[in-house]
């Protein structure tokens, strides 16, 4: 059988096309390409992001710095020695840019100036 150039180049964008349509599909049903960075709360996540801002600021004026440990039993978060416990409440959030599923936070409940953040509970990852 002899195949001439017309139907060579008609059968190289047919397959060229196929191919296309395949990635589209793909890309858009696969969950490893799903990204999760629009959102539809904007307002509030301005208002949340302003209170972040603020709280950079004045942890910036403290004379001793919050401290993050990476020790046997997990991470380790001191809070300056001249803190009270009883007047530190909040919670501490361990955000994972690659996988939402694996977010999680914790309150915060200080026996002693530092919170611990178990081993079990983290994964390795960026």
């Amino acid at each position: 059988m002899k195949i001439n150039w017309e139907t060579g180049v008609v059968v190289g964008v047919i397959g060229f096309m196929g191919f296309v349509l395949c990635l589209l599909f793909a890309m858009n049903t696969d969950k490893v390409f799903m990204n999760d960075l629009v959102t539809y709360k904007n307002h509030k996540q301005e208002l949340e992001y302003k209170q972040q801002i603020k709280a950079a600021n004045n942890s910036s004026k403290l004379e001793e710095n919050m401290k993050v440990l990476k020790t046997n039993e997990g991470f380790q978060i001191n809070s300056p020695s001249r803190f009270s416990t009883k007047n530190i409440k909040g919670k501490v959030f361990l955000y994972r840019p690659s996988n939402k599923q694996l977010d999680f936070e914790i309150p915060i409940s200080l026996f002693n100036t530092h919170v611990l953040v178990p081993k079990k509970m983290l994964l390795d990852g960026r």
